[in-house]
């Protein structure tokens, strides 16, 4: 159940990384809706700071201005990348959340079906759709690999984020039709 967790929690990102490209609604508004709701109940982010970081990924891939980006092996690379987009003031909001939950919630299901499926997702998140697609260098502009062509594989891991130089080459793709970029 933890994994399943894990999964869906990926998917509130994934949801909002999809609003970040505008491809959730059509309509402006209901898009930016989503992507604030998703983020916010992914981990208290907040929508208009990681719209910003993504498009500097986007327009500064593989460089040090890239936000998503540290050629310093895995472990490095994650804490730079979590460290670039967690704040206080994003802490302070789970802790709340948190402590009000222990109010319906016993703490052990909270650790076990809440806080540990969304820090595995962290670690989903980075070493499919950042880690693996930006790692060594590769011989396109936009700095990315792809998965090999396994659709099944590609969904559990990150939804269709593993092709990502697919993504980023049609960034205005939402991931449940990446899998049909993939040649």
């Amino acid at each position: 159940m933890v994994f399943v967790q894990m999964h869906l929690y990926t998917g509130l990102f994934i949801t909002a990384h999809d609003a970040m490209h505008g491809t959730v609604s059509s309509n402006k508004k209901l898009n930016n809706f989503f992507g604030y709701l998703s983020v916010f109940l992914y981990a208290g982010f907040f929508y208009n700071k990681l719209y910003d970081k993504h498009h500097k990924h986007h327009y500064y891939v593989h460089t040090e201005e890239d936000p998503d980006f540290a050629p310093h092996g895995f472990w490095k690379w994650y804490f730079r990348f979590m460290l670039n987009y967690v704040t206080i003031i994003q802490l302070v909001i789970m802790a709340i959340a948190f402590n009000v939950l222990k109010i319906w919630v016993h703490e052990k299901n909270l650790l076990v079906f809440w806080i540990l499926p969304s820090l595995l997702s962290t670690f989903q998140l980075f070493y499919f759709g950042t880690y693996l697609p930006h790692k060594g260098d590769h011989d396109n502009e936009h700095h990315a690999s792809t998965l090999n062509k396994n659709h099944f594989i590609a969904f559990i891991t990150c939804y269709f984020f593993g092709y990502h130089l697919e993504h980023h080459q049609k960034p205005a793709t939402p991931w449940w039709q990446l899998y049909k970029t993939k040649a």
